[in-house]
């Protein structure tokens, strides 16, 4: 029970990576918000979950939802919020740089990168009074070792990658550790996105032989990651980019 009694926000929890760090977190004793568009799919994943957790409906993009959803959390779980990860990302198709437009760009870094900048600005003052706080932004791989076809989406996640260690850096003083998770290409519903082709034995060989372990992530590896860095186990880890990938980024 790494997590037992602790609060925790899961953005884009309704499925995938998410989904497996709000099932994870509350496997290990902590109450967790399960945040996503999809409300349906956050109260379904809540619901199979049981009574330590709750599904909300938030837009990432909007900072009037985010505020609502501090404010659901602090309301159903007692005032406080010891763990954000936010999850919730997006991705154009894997494909030439100039193929992508302005609004799907604009989508792509409001998403990956605005919302931590929503999020942050939500959390921190109720954190700074705790004077103790976690939080987590999933980066990726993508932004350390970027592969061709990704060149909008590679440079959001860099973006998250640094945001992490700056506001590691800035936040220190307050207790409050940031980190960012950066996993390698998963099995998720934007596979086939990322891979810019169907997802078929033979093409997803193509990305598999790129990473030594000979796999695509899961969401269960990157919800062990995050549980080690939300939990007392990591209280001295802060500001690191935390390749969950394999082997891709050697």
């Amino acid at each position: 029970m790494r997590l037992k009694d602790k609060i925790a926000i899961v953005t884009g929890a309704a499925s995938g990576f998410g989904e497996g760090i709000a099932q994870l977190y509350a496997a290990e004793g902590a109450k967790v918000v399960v945040a996503d568009i999809n409300g349906e799919g956050a109260r379904k994943v809540a619901a199979a979950i049981g009574a330590n957790a709750i599904g909300v409906l938030c837009d990432v993009t909007q900072r009037a939802h985010i505020d609502d959803l501090v404010k659901t959390t602090c309301e159903a779980f007692g005032g406080r919020i010891d763990i954000v990860v936010n999850n919730a990302g997006w991705t154009h198709k894997n494909g030439p740089l100039l193929d992508v437009d302005e609004a799907t760009f604009d989508k792509v870094y409001d998403i990956n990168v605005k919302s931590i900048f929503h999020m942050v600005h939500a959390v921190v003052p109720l954190m700074r009074q705790q004077k103790s706080g976690v939080i987590l932004n999933v980066g990726s791989t993508a932004g350390i070792r970027p592969r061709p076809g990704l060149t909008w989406y590679n440079s959001s996640k860099g973006a998250v990658n640094l945001m992490s260690k700056s506001l590691a850096v800035e936040l220190g003083p307050d207790n409050i550790r940031v980190n960012a998770i950066c996993p390698v290409m998963g099995v998720t519903g934007l596979l086939e996105q990322f891979m810019g082709m169907p997802d078929t034995p033979q093409n997803r060989q193509k990305f598999l032989a790129t990473i030594p372990l000979g796999r695509l992530s899961t969401p269960l590896d990157i919800a062990r990651a995050a549980l080690y860095l939300a939990s007392d186990d990591a209280e001295f880890i802060t500001g690191v980019e935390f390749p969950v990938d394999g082997g891709r980024t050697v």
